[in-house]
């Protein structure tokens, strides 16, 4: 329905999400479209690392090549968006821009959240990879075999070479591949 606010799909170049943004903004202060462009997200979630012990956050982009933008469209900006460098187009059929549902926006923007629970950990530790206890404490030194991995808990299962194949548990950050 032309006139409501909607959240609209448009495509970029690969790896040009963040500069469509930036160069979006610009053209809605520029041609003085802030009454009918309200909002340009890339959606992203942050990532945490775990290599060697050693945790970095990364932030990756949930949907690669897309900007999400929300807007009334009209001719008007739906021609601001559609002439923004570095736009393929918008998601519908044709030349018919189709809003994405409530539920989809709901389901975008729950995806993005940086709580606790929502964070993604990536480890480089698998089962069956060799595994040494880096941490302070008894098990020091200690190699093994990983045999569970439990990200939500943070803990890393091993069958310790030390104790004559002992399961042992301990946390992921107390580990480095061998």
């Amino acid at each position: 329905m032309p006139g409501d606010r909607r959240w609209y799909v448009v495509q970029t170049y690969a790896s040009y999400e963040k500069r469509v943004e930036a160069d979006l903004r610009q053209r809605i202060e520029a041609m003085n479209m802030q009454d009918k462009i309200f909002n340009v997200l890339v959606p992203t979630k942050k990532h945490v690392l775990v290599k060697d012990g050693k945790s970095r956050e990364v932030v990756r982009k949930l949907y690669p090549s897309y900007v999400m933008v929300e807007m009334v469209l009209d001719e008007q900006s739906w021609y601001a968006v559609r002439h923004t460098p570095g736009v393929t187009g918008f998601i519908g059929a044709g030349t018919h821009p189709i809003p994405l549902s409530q539920e989809e926006v709901d389901r975008v923007m729950a995806g993005m959240k940086d709580d606790e629970e929502n964070v993604e950990i990536e480890l480089d530790i698998k089962p069956g990879d060799t595994v040494r206890v880096t941490a302070e404490g008894e098990m020091k030194g200690f190699t093994g075999s990983v045999v569970d991995v439990n990200i939500k808990k943070n803990k890393v299962k091993f069958k310790s070479d030390v104790l004559g194949g002992a399961v042992l548990e301990t946390d992921y950050k107390a580990l480095e591949k061998v």
